[in-house]
């Protein structure tokens, strides 16, 4: 893969909400996560991710990087969303512009993390008593507090609500939105040989309110398990020291045809 970038050089022209073309211009830096930097624009409602190599786990207490990670990540979640914009479900994304950078809606993330679990795994597994792999009957949906300082502790409905993290009815598009990504990727990666056993997502607030799917939905926010197999194709790699991180993300890369 060739890896693209833009500096603060000029993007192509996208349509403001007068629909009128204009050029999107990076400037400065507004944050610095684990996997992704964000830039403002010269519009006030869009910002530039740029998606980096680094991999980290345990709320950062592993640190590593991954080849080209960022890339794979950038594309397929670039991908998906697209497919999901077509199925109904508004998203953030607005136009990829390198390799690594993407134009996205700027939001106010909702402080949670959903997880929609298909398959039991990871923490679940230990919550529960019972061995990796099972099936449940029907996906669950769990809800964490972003916190890193916290371990990103689990909370419910009642918590959110008490807490004004998100009002009843924001949370019910949460899960309604949660779900239909499931059912769409459930659907998807069975096409190609893969069984989707859990993934994280995060939601935030247009400057309107409107909430929409944000952040990325790629191998280090999903759990993806060769169908035939069982061979992770995911960042669990990575947290469980198994190897061939990078050769797993590219599978996955490929296997969806990117």
């Amino acid at each position: 893969m060739s890896i693209g970038c833009i500096g603060k050089s000029k993007v192509p022209k996208i349509k403001n909400k007068k629909g009128i073309k204009m050029s999107i211009i990076k400037s400065e830096q507004l944050y610095e996560g684990k996997a992704k930097k964000v830039f403002a624009t010269n519009d006030p409602e869009l910002v530039i991710v740029d998606y980096k190599d680094d991999a980290t786990a345990f709320n950062g207490e592993k640190k590593g990087t991954i080849h080209d990670k960022g890339i794979v990540n950038n594309k397929m979640s670039n991908h998906i969303m697209k497919l999901l914009e077509k199925d109904g479900i508004p998203t953030h994304f607005v136009e990829e512009i390198s390799d690594r950078e993407t134009v996205v809606k700027k939001v106010t993330i909702v402080p949670l993390e959903v997880i929609v679990r298909n398959i039991i795994a990871g923490s679940l597994s230990k919550r529960v008593g019972q061995p990796e792999g099972v099936k449940l009957n029907s996906a669950i949906i769990e809800y964490c507090y972003k916190d890193d300082e916290l371990g990103d502790p689990m909370v419910n409905e009642y918590h959110i609500a008490a807490l004004n993290w998100a009002t009843k009815q924001e949370v019910a598009t949460i899960a309604e939105y949660s779900l239909k990504v499931n059912e769409f990727l459930l659907k998807l990666l069975k096409e190609v040989g893969v069984d989707l056993v859990d993934f994280k997502l995060e939601f935030g607030r247009t400057s309107n309110g409107t909430i929409i799917l944000a952040d990325e939905i790629s191998p280090d926010t999903c759990r993806f398990w060769d169908s035939t197999t069982g061979e992770k194709l995911d960042k669990d790699r990575f947290r469980r020291n198994l190897g061939g991180e990078e050769e797993a993300y590219q599978e996955m890369f490929k296997r969806l045809g990117i």
